[in-house]
């Protein structure tokens, strides 16, 4: 499973969310997009708005997350117990 993660400096729901991926050795790649132009477009391309933190699990979008909602997805797809 290939996961992006899309946050922005001193964001809270972002380091929930990343807390959440790392506590379980789930691997991702984390694109800060407000250092990075390339990356906030990504993330406008991708989810239509520019909050973060949004995830792109293979293809499928988590726009504007929260540590609950990643990992009710992670469940579902076996990832989590």
């Amino acid at each position: 499973m290939n996961i992006i993660i899309y946050t922005k400096r001193g964001c809270p729901w972002c380091r929930d969310v990343l807390a959440l991926l790392n506590e379980n050795n789930i691997p991702f790649e984390e694109r800060e997009v407000l250092s990075n132009p390339e990356f906030y477009k990504e993330l406008v391309e991708k989810t239509k708005q520019t909050k973060t933190p949004s995830l792109d699990i293979d293809g499928f979008i988590l726009a504007d997350s929260d540590r609950n909602q990643v990992s009710e997805f992670l469940k579902s797809k076996g990832l989590l117990q």
